[in-house]
């Protein structure tokens, strides 16, 4: 049994200055007065992702907007705040240049260094069943080549390249559903969000800017071991080109495309 929520929510966002996480005074003074406007609202979640200009090394910029996550959770804590609602704590690194009216780089580099926070709220609707086992939609539908599947709920944790452990069922389902319908051909992609010209983001486990391939490579290599054969497949990386929505607490950033589909005895 599951609950199905109705969710809203609110953002807030925190500025820093150049090289730094010290959360500015004028800043954290907001920031109280944004906390304090969550005490009567029941929270599902509170998502903090810190980000950095367009200055400085990725490696630089990586653990920089670490850094100014982590001062922003911090004072999440020090309010009392349960840490078990905060899903994300977690530095982009580089941030896409916001487009504003305003030829002024270093205005437009200043609103790139910040910390965004998303709080979403919760709102208990009734309760819906869930089949403990569903087929994959697919092993019953009728595919054209160059038809897309999002895998909705194989979730990969944020800014790594491996699923998360409650995806791994919905991950065997898949197999046994494609192991089935023999006669599709497809590529697993991989996507990420919030880079920089449409590149790929760093994979955290390795340290690769290689994040949206290593994602599509994990499938693949999972769908060989589970028999599925290789030569049904082939796996890329497609960088932020085509991003399946905002980052959440674990990312949706995969697709199958068919290329292929054979006659069927």
């Amino acid at each position: 049994m599951n609950l199905s929520q109705a969710q809203t929510g609110n953002t807030h966002v925190v500025y820093f200055e150049t090289g730094q996480f010290d959360v500015p005074q004028i800043e954290t003074n907001r920031l109280v007065l944004f906390i304090q406007s969550l005490k009567d609202v029941e929270i599902e979640r509170i998502a903090i992702y810190g980000f950095c200009d367009d200055r400085g090394s990725d490696l630089y910029n990586l653990e920089l907007s670490q850094n100014r996550a982590d001062a922003i959770k911090k004072i999440f804590s020090g309010f009392g705040v349960d840490d078990n609602l905060i899903s994300n704590v977690d530095g982009k690194g580089e941030v896409l240049l916001r487009v504003i009216s305003s030829d002024n780089l270093n205005i437009i580099r200043g609103l790139n260094r910040k910390v965004e926070i998303n709080v979403v709220y919760k709102i208990t609707e009734p309760e819906v069943v869930v089949k403990e086992k569903e087929e994959y939609r697919f092993l019953k539908k009728k595919l054209a080549v160059g038809d897309k599947i999002t895998l909705d709920n194989i979730l990969f944790k944020t800014g790594y390249s491996y699923i998360v452990k409650e995806s791994i069922p919905v991950l065997e389902m898949m197999a046994d559903a494609l192991r089935e319908r023999d006669d599709i051909y497809f590529t697993i992609e991989g996507h990420v969000c919030c880079t920089k010209n449409a590149r790929d983001a760093v994979d955290r486990k390795t340290g690769k800017r290689n994040l949206s391939l290593a994602r599509a490579k994990y499938i693949y290599d999972y769908l060989v071991k589970n028999g599925v054969k290789r030569t049904r497949m082939r796996y890329v990386g497609l960088k932020n080109k085509y991003p399946l929505g905002k980052a959440t607490k674990y990312d949706k950033r995969v697709e199958i495309k068919i290329t292929s589909i054979s006659k069927r005895n």
